[in-house]
């Protein structure tokens, strides 16, 4: 059967954000004495609501961050992101391709950085008002809660929707929504794509897609056909 939905990831999904993030949270942490690398933030941080990550930055550093720390943090990433920020490559032309299939987004980011980066995208309008954040949830991804939250907003059922995530915690998330899930590799924080989507079939993702013309291939709107179970190809 056709999927019910689509629900996207926007970090690495729908923006090509990733890249900026992770190094501009490197820098933030750099600048109160926990020196860390780019690579780490991938690692560490990458998927995770601001709740989590705040608590995986405390575990690490040993005491509470500084009272402004999330606001200087905004205010640096505010100013790289200025520098140039679009969207994933096939990104705007795959949703064109939608027509009037439901869609939503399902992410760890805050409300008013989907929603800017959005309206800078002009891509807005594909959404509407089913942009779904975990941003100040307790239980962020991997836990399903975002994608179920999702999916009853588009008033679907979630075992009849397509997830699209580019990382292990958001594939996990989605999985357990009971989700089809294609991992997603194509956007610019991605150097070895191979040895991404090899990771996240290892989280069991059944569909792997570098480009959004393979997720056109592997998830046509007029035909995809939801596989029985995961690893189905």
């Amino acid at each position: 059967m056709k999927p019910a939905a689509i629900i996207f990831d926007f970090d690495g999904v729908i923006a090509d954000s990733e890249v900026r993030a992770n190094k501009t949270l490197a820098e933030s942490l750099g600048a109160i004495g926990l020196p860390t690398t780019y690579e780490e933030c991938l690692r560490d941080y990458c998927g995770h609501n601001w709740q989590e990550t705040e608590r995986r930055i405390v575990a690490r550093f040993g005491r509470p961050l500084p009272a402004d720390f999330r606001e200087q943090h905004r205010a640096r990433a505010q100013r790289r992101f200025a520098e140039g920020f679009t969207p994933v490559p096939g990104a705007p032309e795959f949703l064109d391709t939608l027509g009037d299939r439901p869609r939503a987004i399902a992410s760890s980011s805050s409300p008013a950085y989907i929603a800017a980066s959005l309206d800078r995208f002009g891509l807005a309008h594909h959404f509407g008002r089913h942009v779904y954040s975990a941003d100040g949830w307790e239980r962020g991804k991997p836990y399903p809660d975002i994608y179920l939250a999702a999916a009853r907003g588009l008033g679907g059922d979630p075992a009849a929707c397509l997830a699209i995530e580019d990382s292990p915690i958001g594939a996990r998330a989605a999985l357990a929504a009971g989700m089809t899930v294609v991992g997603f590799c194509g956007a610019g924080h991605i150097l070895d794509r191979a040895a991404h989507g090899l990771t996240l079939r290892e989280v069991g993702v059944h569909h792997v897609a570098h480009s959004y013309d393979e997720v056109l291939l592997l998830a046509d709107v007029h035909s995809f056909v939801i596989p029985a179970k995961a690893g189905a190809q």
